[in-house]
């Protein structure tokens, strides 16, 4: 199971917000490279990077940050946030990203995405799914869809589909422990599927639980901030 910390862009600066509020924002660190460099120096290595303007812009805002993290530590990292365009894609890959999250379009533009999997591989895109309720948010969930998980990520199946991050909203940020039957769930129907969850991560216990249900991977974010899981206790895994 890998081990992924999250660092969540507004204005540059690394925050977190909580189940997806952008009025619900508390800012952590005001250099995000900072806080990567102390990952890579806890001998973690990856990084799950968020532009939440950029989420809600509906393009790249955080540019800067991006080459920063990515020329100043070795961390394999993977972004999301508002990306829409081929030539974003390929400037994220310049820049060193090494996965692209692709949410909101993945369900407006299906067959847009299709395309992507094709062209740069199944190992470069990350279908991103935030659930409520099993139904997908979009637009930085400041939007609902009508799309269920389950359907959505079988719709995605033909086209080479293998990396796919869900975040259920409705925990997200509130420290309450992840949605492990979810999870279960979505590993049941979709078994060669590479999952990789996140939101609600609290403790070590919840990161034992998901590695005993064989999650590829898992996002913590405010359980690092708020010091409830320390970074020398993520080695083990």
């Amino acid at each position: 199971m890998r081990i992924i910390p999250a660092i969540d862009l507004i204005d540059g600066k690394c925050v977190r917000l909580t189940q997806g509020d952008y009025a619900q924002k508390k800012i952590y660190n005001e250099n995000p490279v900072e806080v990567a460099k102390g990952f890579e120096d806890a001998g973690l290595k990856y990084l799950h990077l968020v532009d939440l303007d950029g989420a809600k812009a509906g393009k790249v805002i955080n540019w800067k940050v991006v080459e920063n993290i990515t020329s100043q530590t070795k961390l394999v990292v993977d972004f999301g946030g508002g990306i829409k365009t081929e030539q974003e894609i390929n400037q994220l890959f310049d820049c060193g990203i090494k996965q692209v999250n692709i949410g909101s379009l993945a369900v407006k533009n299906p067959s847009q995405v299709f395309q992507w999997l094709s062209q740069f591989g199944a190992e470069k895109i990350i279908l991103s799914a935030d659930v409520k309720n099993e139904l997908i948010s979009i637009s930085g969930w400041q939007e609902n869809s009508n799309h269920n998980i389950t359907d959505f990520v079988n719709s995605y199946k033909p086209n080479g589909l293998r990396y796919v991050t869900c975040t259920d909203i409705a925990v997200d940020g509130m420290l309450t422990g992840p949605n492990i039957d979810l999870y279960k769930k979505l590993l049941n129907s979709f078994p060669d599927i590479k999952l990789i969850a996140s939101g609600g991560v609290s403790s070590t216990q919840d990161l034992d639980a998901l590695k005993v249900i064989k999650v590829n991977g898992v996002i913590i974010g405010k359980a690092i901030y708020e010091g409830r899981i320390e970074l020398e206790d993520l080695l083990k895994y």
